[in-house]
């Protein structure tokens, strides 16, 4: 799915690609969001994320609810009987960061982008799981096929997977870095996809986070990376994306072909149309992450941040319910 045309945002300032930058920005998140976060859970992340597993624990009969992935087929065929494979749980995990900045995010009708949005989500989220040991890293796509200098096959950047506030800063600088070049160009998040199934070589979690305003063709790559990783798709989207408020003429350009042109919002029909068309996309994009097996964590650029994280943490418990019940 190609992106919409959007009305164009009031200019905003880029953020900076100092080093200081970086700094200024995870330690305002620190006072504003994580001691918020750390008063209401006490500091308990324990069950933000599941560990991977890689030790074989135990085998025993499969269960409805149970992952497919984790059948033992030799044990199956010999007994006759579905039997899974049960792991420990592996408590230092590498939770890779798969970041979309292509030029759609900058997109923002308030005093939010949806890039703003992401950068804060993954600066709060890799902070706390650092501070427990795990290990972060990231692929960025900025849409602009590897000008920047970094890999190819629809990777812009990579940061290895750390564990520490130092490697977190090195993170952020990166993709504020990355932010503050792109001017143009086209998101494909198949490529990225297929990219990151290739690269990650030991089963991880995956924090995908995007817009989905892709080229066509993004979901069967998906649905592929998740039958070896754990995923959870973070979507990004700005309230005008879903509804037109009557403004009269308006500008309106698609962000990553950069063609504009004018639309009369006062029209009724016109604000209509968009909106259903608005909710065609909403309803293809959601059965689509539903179908790839992902948990999906719907992020918009006027939502509380705390808040946010706190939907994030009772879905992940709800997952590790789930799981510990099966």
């Amino acid at each position: 799915m190609r992106s919409s045309p959007v009305p164009e945002p009031a200019a905003t300032v880029l953020p900076l690609a100092a080093p200081e930058a970086a700094e200024q920005l995870l330690r305002r998140l620190e006072w504003t969001v994580i001691r918020r976060l750390d008063g209401q859970r006490q500091g308990d992340y324990r069950t933000l994320l599941r560990g991977a597993g890689l030790d074989l624990a135990d085998l025993r009969e499969y269960r409805a609810g149970d992952d497919v992935r984790h059948i033992d087929w030799n044990v199956t065929a010999r007994l006759q009987v579905p039997h899974v494979r049960v792991f420990t749980e592996d408590r230092e995990m590498d939770i890779w960061f798969v970041l979309d900045l292509s030029p759609s995010m900058d997109f923002g009708s308030g005093s939010r982008t949806k890039n703003t949005a992401a950068l804060e989500f993954t600066a709060v989220l890799a902070r706390l799981l650092t501070r427990h040991g795990n290990r972060v890293g990231a692929l960025l796509h900025d849409g602009q096929g590897g000008t920047a200098g970094a890999h190819s096959n629809g990777v812009d950047a990579t940061v290895p997977v750390r564990g520490g506030r130092r490697h977190v800063l090195h993170l952020l600088h990166t993709v504020l870095r990355h932010q503050a070049a792109h001017t143009s160009g086209h998101t494909r998040l198949a490529d990225l996809l297929r990219a990151a199934a290739g690269q990650l070589r030991r089963r991880s979690t995956v924090v995908l986070v995007s817009d989905f305003f892709s080229e066509p063709g993004w979901e069967k790559p998906l649905g592929q990376l998740a039958l070896r990783h754990e995923v959870v798709a973070v979507r990004l989207f700005d309230p005008l994306e879903h509804s037109l408020p009557d403004l009269g003429l308006l500008p309106v350009r698609d962000a990553e072909t950069g063609e504009t042109l004018m639309v009369d919002t006062h029209d009724a029909g016109f604000r209509r149309r968009f909106a259903a068309a608005a909710q065609t996309r909403e309803d293809h994009l959601l059965g689509a992450l539903t179908r790839a097996g992902v948990d999906t964590l719907e992020l918009a650029t006027d939502d509380d941040l705390p808040g946010a994280l706190m939907r994030f943490m009772d879905m992940r418990q709800r997952r590790v319910r789930t799981g510990a019940a099966a």
